[in-house]
């Protein structure tokens, strides 16, 4: 696709993105009390705002004119923010962190598909050198120490004498029995056509009627081919089969991805050619234009000396460098605009003495108007309003450059689509302007100071500026508190080098989110209208982790203003994709990934000190080298009710009191999140566990849409191949209940090399993999029931479960409030 084509999609995208700000504002305005068609406008601006953001993600990453670049990733961080703000606002609307969009998106005209959030391609691309310099430091580190779990090192035992030759000769003695039988039924076979030899002899058969039975023969197989072959064509006319070699790799497809490594070469080549612009034509500019813009700033502030003069028959005081010196007076105004400020001054000064002998009957009307704006709010609070948002003004600004900038720029001149200089010089003039204010405020005070002495003959007060120096130095600032600081001495570097020794700061897996396979939940708006939770969908989970950890962690933008997301707890039985979903996260982001699980930091950093030290070097680590994940396995453990007498070694619960305040440490600025992964969290003191964790998403086993995509996805990606002998529906609905990791461990067990090969000749059925599922423990309904019966006694379940039999939010709201109390 060239440049052009994505020129086209931004163009497209930025219209159909000022028409959703303008109908945004006019919804924020209006007040709504029906709570179905609240949800109903939040979900078709999520669901336009993920269509925007996917246009943008698509275009940001493939065009190659620098100063577009900027403005389209000002708008991408604006539209993910929104995208964020919006959940929030639908998560706290319907008390639950799962949404179906069944009747919009038929509204809408699009597939669930569509719905999909993608991981922006540049939380990875903009920070490759740094993660692949991180990760060659941390295999130097594991291979120094020989704690490197990459290379499996086989142990080899050694056998006795007399054992080895027994295994020889039983090994030789096989092999000489099968080469005796493979002789003898040769000789048998032999034998068997001399006789069948004789017997044909003796009858004779007739030339015609043998003629005829071949041909009889070749007829039907040859009808045969020719019925599969038309059946297959048409499954796949039909589009219930894919077309042959729909799997193997298009010469288009490997055309394309060169085409995109090219096109991230010129990019990154764009790039470097502007940022060495933006120095040489700033300095180009010093030189052409930096004496007129001086000589220009001085006429403009003598020339406002003297009208000041003329007017009010004193000069103005000059403003001081840390109110931002003439910039504050000539900021987009005439000098006829800045005289007539100085007057209106001039007389709010004298209104102001004048109110100030009022000011001792107005708090007793103050009063009366507090009640009375206190019955407006209890009103204002039974209506619906949508919260202020962060992003907009970020979005709207973005929106209004491009209309004045890119929208109708006539752009023929540019085909190699590099950096526009004329751009740069009007950036860099305002730039080179407020530099050179700076001196020329100097020079302005010393003259007008010269000024007052020569007309006005007025002298300074130099004790009003001794006390203002006397304030300034008498304010002392406030001390900070000491803090126990253990690792103050202590360079990031041997921190660093220190947790991987010890094994606390880890390798993550290579797991690419797409890897997390399953598919929607079609059925759960039709269930939520009959009143009946539905368990989410494996790709509702998905979304969950793109919202909360992935998009947050890669981009410091959104961290900093979207809704504060610090911790996240993955609850769901064995085999669900927890730990997956771990080193998803940390793949996707470029995260370093810290493991405080019971288990792992048992035994380390004994006693208070050495608690604190170890959280103190974890958490200097984690934000110095931010992005990072804290991952607490079986985080149960942590906040166990009753420790079993075979854990009071490990001290599982060490964690418990010190969890709490790691939170209050992390700031909107640092990306750090911490995930805890949990298969029985009934064992936790729910109490403290929902209080370290602010988002409790609920794992499933999968659906029987998820099973039906698992199966065949992980068996083509063993190697194996699908035929019409093998009924994946079958498969799929016969294993109910199992998760995606019996599915895994079975499709591994039966895809031995020795199979694999056997294909062609003894295509897959179903039955070989059911054979290898039937010794495996399915999860029951009674166990997903447990979860689900938990998780409604959680914060956010218990105000979900009011809400669906008050019949609204807002009692259940005010319930959650009153418990809070």
């Amino acid at each position: 696709m060239s440049n052009a084509m994505y020129d086209k999609i931004w163009h497209q995208t930025q219209e159909a993105l000022s028409a959703l700000l303008d109908k945004e504002s006019q919804k924020m305005i209006e007040p709504q009390r029906n709570q179905v068609f609240i949800f109903q406008t939040l979900a078709t601006f999520y669901i336009k705002y993920v269509q925007i953001f996917r246009n943008l993600e698509n275009v940001y990453d493939q065009i190659i004119h620098p100063q577009k670049r900027i403005l389209i990733r000002k708008v991408l961080d604006g539209v993910m923010g929104r995208v964020l703000e919006l959940k929030n606002e639908m998560v706290e609307l319907e008390l639950t962190e799962f949404h179906y969009f069944d009747d919009i998106l038929q509204d809408l005209k699009l597939t669930p598909e569509q719905l999909d959030i993608p991981i922006p391609k540049y939380f990875l691309k903009e920070k490759l050198e740094v993660i692949k310099g991180r990760e060659k430091i941390l295999a130097q580190i594991l291979a120094d120490s020989g704690i490197d779990t990459s290379e499996v090192k086989y142990s080899v035992k050694s056998i006795p004498f007399d054992e080895a030759v027994k295994l020889i000769q039983i090994a030789e003695r096989a092999r000489q029995g099968r080469l005796r039988a493979s002789f003898m039924k040769q000789i048998f076979l032999q034998e068997y056509r001399a006789k069948q030899s004789k017997t044909l002899d003796q009858k004779v058969m007739n030339r015609w009627a043998a003629a005829l039975r071949i041909q009889k023969v070749w007829r039907g197989f040859h009808e045969c081919k020719n019925t599969e072959k038309l059946r297959e064509e048409e499954m796949v006319f039909l589009g219930m089969a894919p077309p042959p070699f729909f799997n193997e790799v298009s010469a288009t497809v490997i055309q394309a991805e060169k085409v995109d490594r090219l096109r991230n070469e010129v990019q990154i080549k764009h790039e470097e050619d502007y940022r060495e612009a933006l120095v040489t034509i700033k300095n180009d500019l010093k030189l052409m234009e930096g004496l007129d813009i001086k000589e220009n700033l001085q006429d403009q502030i003598r020339h406002w000396f003297i009208e000041c003069r003329n007017l009010t028959g004193t000069f103005p005081d000059y403003p001081d460098i840390e109110e931002g010196g003439s910039a504050i007076i000539f900021s987009n105004k005439t000098t006829q605009q800045v005289i007539e400020d100085i007057i209106a001054n001039q007389e709010e000064e004298k209104n102001e003495k004048k109110k100030k002998k009022k000011k001792e009957k107005q708090p007793k009307r103050a009063k009366k108007q507090k009640k009375g704006t206190k019955e407006k709010n209890k009103e204002e609070d039974e209506e619906w309003k949508m919260a202020p948002s962060v992003f907009l003004p970020a979005m709207k600004e973005g929106n209004n450059t491009y209309k004045d900038i890119w929208m109708n720029k006539d752009e023929s001149w540019n085909f190699s689509q590099d950096y526009d200089p004329e751009l740069i010089k009007e950036e860099k003039r305002k730039e080179l302007e407020s530099e050179i204010r700076v001196q020329v405020d100097e020079l302005m005070r010393q003259e007008l100071k010269n000024l007052k002495l020569a007309v006005d003959r007025e002298r300074e007060h130099p004790e009003k500026a001794r006390k203002k120096t006397e304030k300034k130095k008498g304010k002392k600032e406030k001390k900070a508190k000491k803090d126990n600081d253990l690792t103050a001495d202590r360079t990031i570097e041997s921190l660093y080098k220190e947790l991987v020794e010890e094994g606390l700061l880890i390798r993550a897996l290579k797991v690419n989110l797409s890897d997390y396979i399953g598919d929607y939940s079609y059925l759960g708006t039709t269930l939520r209208q009959v009143s009946i939770e539905p368990m989410p969908s494996l790709l509702d989970v998905r979304q969950l982790i793109t919202l909360y950890g992935i998009w947050p962690l890669g981009s410091a933008a959104v961290h900093e203003k979207a809704p504060l997301v610090k911790s996240l707890l993955l609850v769901g039985p064995a085999g669900v994709g927890k730990k997956m979903l771990v080193h998803a996260i940390c793949t996707e982001t470029g995260a370093n990934l810290f493991n405080l699980s019971s288990s792992n930091i048992a035994g380390k950093y004994p006693g208070k000190n050495g608690l604190q030290m170890m959280l103190q070097a974890v958490f200097k680590v984690a934000r110095q080298l931010q992005p990072s994940v804290v991952w607490i396995e079986d985080t149960e453990k942590t906040f166990y009710k009753r420790v079993p007498s075979a854990e009071k070694m490990n001290e599982p619960k060490r964690l418990k009191k010190h969890l709490p305040k790691f939170l209050k440490l992390v700031k909107p600025e640092d990306r750090i999140l911490i995930v805890g992964t949990t298969q029985r969290p009934f064992d936790a003191e729910l109490q403290s566990f929902c209080k370290v964790y602010q988002k409790i998403i609920l794992v499933p086993r999968p659906d029987y849409a998820s099973r039906y995509v698992l199966w065949k996805q992980i068996i083509e990606r063993n190697g194996g191949v699908l035929t019409s002998a093998l009924s994946i529906s079958c498969l799929a609905k016969v294993t109910d209940g199992f998760t995606q990791g019996h599915i895994v461990q079975a499709v591994k067990g039966v895809l031995t090399d020795q199979r694999i090969r056997r294909q062609t000749s003894k295509p897959l059925t179903a039955v070989e993999f059911i054979m290898a599922m039937t010794s495996m423990d399915p999860v029951y309904k009674e166990e997903e029931e447990s979860f689900k019966n938990w998780y409604a006694k959680t914060p956010l379940g218990t105000k979900r479960a009011l809400a669906i039999k008050g019949g609204s939010t807002g009692k259940a709201k005010d319930s959650g409030k009153k418990k809070k109390k």
